[in-house]
């Protein structure tokens, strides 16, 4: 029998700005309009329709230990989706206050935990707009993940990347197509808004946020 499908979702936006200094009360203000607008939209596309459970990890969940205990006890009656609305640096997630990283201390304990029992996760996708995502690509994988994607630097775009993908991605659009295809769209959007700012065609901004995908094999929403 198909097993049903979870979706969880790692968000904590802590109202940072990369490279831009902030008041905390206008901290506060991007955290929590940044997390409401992500929740809603995981509405308008349809996130509550194709999945059987959507699990949120928010403000104070958004750790390493929360982050494990989900996709552990989800994994044991569903396969699991991992949507990452998130800050990163090198092999790490920002969590909750931007005190929260979750790097290989969690990850290494994990690793060696599913190398142990392999029913202990059944992680089918990844999706982050966390920077230098691609550094965690392989961690992904090495849990047991079909698919992953991942910035190679600084992501910038995380609009409008993410509702494309998702609406894509719920709509069946294949992963990797997918990824390509609201990438492409935001690269096309923002290259037109920092043209002044641009030499040529081209700005460092562009290179950094490109997403890479990694995987064993291609997926849709439907795949098994």
């Amino acid at each position: 029998m198909k097993k049903p499908l979870a979706l969880v979702v790692f968000l904590e936006n802590v109202g940072h700005i990369h490279g831009v200094p902030l008041a905390p009360w206008v901290m506060d203000g991007i955290d929590w309009v940044t997390e409401e607008y992500a929740k809603l939209l995981l509405r308008l596309c349809g996130a509550y329709r194709r999945y059987d459970q959507v699990i949120v990890l928010e403000d104070e969940r958004a750790t390493g230990a929360d982050l494990v205990k989900a996709l552990t006890t989800a994994s044991r009656t569903h396969r699991v989706d991992l949507l990452l609305l998130v800050h990163g640096h090198h092999h790490c997630l920002v969590g909750y206050k931007n005190r929260a990283l979750v790097g290989m201390e969690t990850f290494q304990p994990l690793l060696a935990a599913y190398c142990a029992d392999r029913a202990l996760l059944d992680l089918r996708m990844v999706y982050g707009l966390n920077c230098y995502g691609a550094t965690l690509a392989p961690v992904w994988l090495a849990l047991g993940a079909q698919v992953a994607n991942g910035s190679l630097g600084v992501n910038w775009f995380p609009e409008p990347s993410l509702s494309i993908f998702l609406w894509q991605w719920l709509h069946g659009t294949p992963y990797s197509q997918a990824v390509r295809i609201s990438n492409h769209w935001a690269d096309r959007v923002w290259r037109r808004i920092l043209r002044p700012w641009t030499q040529g065609d081209h700005h460092p901004w562009l290179a950094t946020s490109r997403q890479t995908v990694s995987g064993v094999c291609e997926i849709t929403i439907e795949s098994e």
